[in-house]
């Protein structure tokens, strides 16, 4: 018997911190499974990624938003087919019935050409990037993190599977052609008087697969803890990511797996920059519930979908 049917969740909290390395796969499996169950998040640590390209990330994301806004604007997702580009302070409202979103952003994605099928045939935010001109080696630095973010998000879908049950490779074929968003954030410092309800980031969970967040020096991401019903900081720890699941893995897995309720506040009395990866895999791909994640007589809450068709409907809700 599968181990999500018959096991309870654990109880805790904090968000654990998981070694990537080195790890005994059933370790690694095991160490997720316990996350995945309780808050679905986590922070990885000894994850390979490069701490001179994590600060270039930092310092070109900075330069790019400490320029004037007419600058940005240049490179406005607007102009974006492919959802790509600039995106505007409070240009986005997470929480329903709150104020826009007390932040900036820009978005970028695997580099397409024209001529790529998938951009021909019209896939989901399928295309080219905007680059702005004036900040020096951005589309380098950017570039070379999406790749290390994409190695990375693969290494940790491998572990999923394993804490799931399943072959280490159950996952290949939704990471084959993913689609990813990198996103830039910048959030100002929080008004002495903010609107009621105005935060960073309102209370949200993610669309798709799994999200790797980068995080500058600066508290403020929180993270509802169902089980004392509060909000729970979940501070920076040098040389880790913190990962989350979203709402495809928790649909995947009939809500065994959380996609847990977050959101930015941003009391640090500074400037806070963090640097998002967004994975949400193969837009042809079927996400169905995994028989191992039903009980005796339980039918799925989801009907099938695909990755395409899911992240298409969650971004409707998000920008209507």
């Amino acid at each position: 018997m599968s181990l999500l049917r018959s096991a309870p969740p654990p109880v805790s909290n904090s968000v654990p911190v998981i070694d990537l390395h080195p790890a005994r796969d059933e370790q690694l499996g095991y160490a997720l499974r316990q996350a995945c169950l309780d808050t679905g998040f986590f922070y990885i640590a000894h994850h390979g990624i490069d701490e001179a390209l994590i600060e270039r990330v930092f310092e070109a994301s900075k330069a790019f938003f400490d320029q004037p806004l007419e600058r940005k604007k240049q490179v406005d997702k607007a102009k974006s087919p492919a959802n790509r580009g600039y995106e505007f302070l409070k240009g986005q409202t997470l929480e329903a019935g709150a104020p826009p979103d007390l932040k900036e952003g820009f978005y970028i994605g695997e580099e397409l050409s024209a001529d790529d099928p998938r951009v021909r045939g019209g896939e989901f935010n399928a295309g080219a990037n905007q680059w702005p001109e004036d900040v020096p080696g951005f589309r380098e630095t950017m570039n070379e993190y999406f790749a290390a973010m994409l190695g990375l998000s693969k290494r940790i879908m491998r572990g999923l599977a394993l804490s799931l049950d399943l072959p280490e490779g159950y996952f290949d074929e939704f990471c084959r052609e993913p689609l990813a968003t990198l996103r830039l954030l910048h959030y100002p410092q929080q008004p002495e008087k903010p609107a009621p309800g105005e935060k960073g980031c309102g209370a949200h969970t993610d669309f798709g697969g799994i999200t790797i967040l980068l995080l500058d020096d600066n508290p403020g991401l929180q993270v509802w803890d169902i089980r004392s019903e509060r909000w729970m900081d979940v501070d920076p720890i040098p040389g880790t990511f913190v990962v989350n699941l979203g709402d495809m893995v928790a649909r995947w897995t009939n809500d065994r797996y959380r996609s847990t309720l977050h959101r930015v506040v941003n009391t640090s009395g500074n400037e806070r920059y963090s640097v998002p990866f967004f994975f949400s895999g193969q837009l042809q791909h079927e996400v169905h519930c995994l028989p191992n994640c039903l009980n005796a007589g339980e039918t799925p809450k989801y009907p099938p979908t695909t990755v395409g068709d899911h992240m298409r409907e969650m971004y409707r809700r998000t920008y209507a």
